[in-house]
């Protein structure tokens, strides 16, 4: 890697309420003098940690467990609280208040306290049971964000079945794979969904997608558009199943699988996660509580999607601390741009969650056209999924916080369950840095041979201890699960982001290990490259690969989406600031402009498509891609 590490001042203090936050009053509970105190004893005795964080957080167990730990079947299969008896959905609907506020495109809102939720959920989870669906079955979960998909989502765990959440942006080909691969017996869909103003037919795309699995049984339609359409046998009409008998939850032990979900690989078919009751239940509900602050009386509000890992979490991150969900479906900037916002003010949203690109994507406009009032409700503005570069985070930390707000920057994964990095509300912050590890991870950073970097340099990043909310394998292929995660150090989890401490051990991450770009034997991250392009304040967003070159190995080629008119000044602009920031030797061989990048739903851009794009490769899984067409441009690209 390239050895420039960020240094910058802090930038946030915690203040006022922040220093009364739950992870302030747990850190008194374990006694531990400060966050970076309760950071290094969490992982001193992990076991003894977790058992505290149950016991403060009260969660609800029908039996408790004898054992908090065994990995007698190695760290790989490390197994928690395996002989208690906990269910996640009745954890998720045992408060009192206001519970989940939707709003539609079309303005539409409705507002759910925790007794609706409770009733509807054990009346669609009696349903099921009616229909065959027994514990351990899946049950695909095809929806667009609406408040039949938390119920069903809850619903399917209420009944010891397995949820299989995915894109509601997928078409008939992604979401057959899915369900072949779990064989699911079930598959919930609605009708449609609006996106800026038009209907989009989910139900057309999910009878396509069942054509070839055997496996499904039924098709449960919940309404959206109000399109008519012929029910059957086959098809079932959602809304009805709201006036079936309502069940008691299951009786699921802790390691009982809870939830199926897909992420897709650099080659080969999609990886399915399992995640269980107890362990997902409790590592979430702690980030919940200790990084947002979620209690009776907050509401959170992820700009997010069922199949991306963070529509599980918010749902089970609000509601298991009895605190409220608010959902949205439709486009963000329609019909303004201010759209999020307005509904934060609205609603009177705590904590939103949202990405570096869609900050990007809102920085085109003119600010006073986004955010048309002072955001006063506003606690936390929360991110994951990518990188972040230094001038939209300003913005985002200055214009939608006013300067007084921190910055949740976590970062995990969809296997992992959970967060290894995150800011807590008693942290100090420093501009783009995610500032240590999460509460339980015990995260370091490595170099090739394993050995643990000191700080200001660039290394692995990896986690030494199990921890609770970790997958509990790739679905039906362990072998898959060891090679990806565990064979790369021995007894550890490689997640294969890069990652470095600066000198006051303030954490940052500089983009996926595998796209890392290796010039004249000088590695560079291409998140570093990015970030300067986008430092021009021409670019709204680019895209750094490494390319094939006879005299340095790789050469760099950026694809910038240009906020001016491209012109081959504005190119030679670009290469000269690259070369100015990281030096000569990272000078780019090209910098082509496109009009978009391709991007997975949770907005992360597929470098490894790009690249197999340009140099005329087979450009493998597109799964899990939001704009496919977005390859093309790559073609059209100059």
């Amino acid at each position: 890697m390239s050895e420039e590490i960020f240094d910058f001042p802090v930038i946030w203090k915690p203040y006022g309420d922040y220093l009364k936050s739950r992870v302030a009053d747990f850190c008194n509970y374990f006694g531990a003098k400060d966050i970076n105190d309760l950071r290094r004893k969490s992982v001193q005795d992990i076991q003894r940690f977790w058992k505290s964080v149950d016991e403060f957080l009260g969660l609800k167990w029908r039996k408790r467990y004898s054992k908090i730990l065994d990995t007698s079947r190695g760290i790989e299969f490390s197994r928690w609280f395996e002989d208690g008896i906990i269910n996640l959905s009745e954890n998720c609907l045992r408060y009192d208040g206001p519970a989940l506020i939707w709003e539609g495109e079309e303005g539409k809102s409705r507002t759910f306290s925790y007794r609706d939720l409770a009733l509807l959920t054990s009346s669609l989870a009696g349903a099921l049971r009616k229909l065959g669906v027994k514990k351990g079955d899946r049950v695909g979960l095809f929806m667009p964000m609406i408040p039949q998909t938390v119920i069903s989502f809850l619903a399917i765990a209420h009944i010891g079945a397995i949820v299989v959440p995915m894109f509601s942006g997928y078409g008939p080909e992604s979401i057959s794979v899915r369900l072949k691969d779990a064989a699911a017996k079930i598959l919930i869909t609605s009708d449609g969904f609006f996106r800026k103003g038009k209907k989009v037919n989910t139900l057309d795309i999910a009878k396509e997608s069942v054509r070839s699995c055997e496996s499904v049984e039924k098709i449960i339609v919940f309404s959206r558009t109000g399109d008519v359409f012929d029910d059957g046998k086959f098809l079932i009409r959602g809304d009805d199943l709201f006036s079936s008998d309502r069940v008691e939850p299951e009786d699921t032990y802790a390691e009982d699988p809870f939830m199926l979900i897909y992420t897709s690989g650099t080659t080969g078919k999609p990886k399915g996660a399992v995640h269980v009751h107890g362990g997902f239940l409790l590592k979430i509900a702690e980030e919940g509580a200790f990084q947002t602050d979620m209690r009776p009386g907050r509401t959170l509000f992820w700009i997010t999607d069922i199949g991306w890992i963070m529509g599980p979490w918010e749902i089970v991150a609000t509601l298991s601390n009895g605190a409220t969900l608010f959902i949205y479906d439709g486009a963000p900037d329609f019909p303004e741009p201010s759209r999020i916002f307005d509904m934060v003010r609205k609603y009177r949203i705590d904590a939103l969650g949202l990405s570096p690109t869609f900050i990007r994507a809102i920085m085109k406009y003119d600010e006073n056209k986004v955010i048309k009032e002072k955001l006063d409700s506003l606690k936390f503005i929360c991110s994951t999924g990518e990188p972040w570069n230094y001038l939209p985070y300003i913005w985002t930390f200055e214009k939608i916080g006013g300067g007084r707000v921190p910055i949740i920057n976590l970062s995990g994964g969809t296997e992992v369950g959970a967060c290894f990095l995150s800011p807590h509300p008693i942290d100090q912050i420093k501009p783009m840095s995610l500032v240590g590890q999460a509460l339980g991870m015990d995260i370091d950073v490595f170099d090739e041979n394993g050995n643990s970097l000191p700080p200001g340099k660039v290394g692995e990043l990896v986690c030494k201890q199990p921890w609770p909310g970790m997958t509990r394998g790739m679905w039906k292929d362990d072998a898959r699960y060891l090679e990806t995660y565990w064979s790369r150090y021995k007894g550890v989890w490689y997640h294969g982001d890069f990652a470095s401490r600066d000198k006051d051990g303030f954490w940052f991450l500089h983009g996926r290990s595998d796209d890392t770009i290796k010039v004249a034997g000088k590695r560079v991250g291409p998140a570093e490259i990015e970030s300067a392009v986008v430092e021009t304040g021409k670019v709204l967003e680019s895209a750094a690969i490494g390319v094939p070159d006879e005299l340095k190995g790789e050469a760099i080629v950026i694809f910038a989406v240009p906020k001016v008119e491209p012109t081959e000044e504005l190119r030679q602009e670009i290469k000269d600031y690259v070369v100015s920031k990281l030096g000569k030797s990272f000078a780019p061989k090209e910098v082509r402009f496109v009009r978009s990048l391709p991007k997975t739903r949770n907005a992360k851009i597929m470098r490894r498509l790009v690249r197999n794009k340009y140099l005329g490769k087979e450009v493998g899984d597109t799964s899990s891609l939001e704009n496919p067409e977005a390859l093309d441009e790559i073609d059209r690209s100059f």
